[in-house]
């Protein structure tokens, strides 16, 4: 099954570490998928097409504190297992996971 780790941070004593044993155990199994870190959220934007009308929204969105500051792909035997890498990642933050569906769909 693969799963989408989504990195949140933990207001200001946020420090990334856990990395390394994170990408040293997800990779040794050769669950890593691949991994992004992202840009700062006031530089993206928000496509909506309303009746066939494409509209630029700049800067953040959804509005909030939290934003998702990277993510993880894994390809892992169980939840289970997906649970344990995440539990290497945390430094005051939060870490989402979510399976991800297939073109053919997932019973859930």
């Amino acid at each position: 099954m693969k799963f989408l780790l989504s990195l949140y941070p933990g207001g200001a004593a946020d420090r990334p570490r856990g990395h390394e044993e994170f990408l040293a155990a997800a990779g040794r199994e050769g669950e890593l998928v691949g991994g992004y870190a992202l840009a700062d959220p006031s530089l993206s934007a928000v496509v909506r097409v309303r009746d066939g009308v494409a509209a630029v929204t700049e800067g953040p969105y959804p509005p909030g504190r939290e934003h998702v500051r990277g993510q993880y792909v894994l390809d892992c035997e169980s939840r289970e297992r997906a649970l344990e890498l995440a539990a290497l990642l945390p430094a005051g933050g939060a870490v989402e996971v979510r399976p991800l569906m297939d073109p053919a769909g997932m019973e859930m």
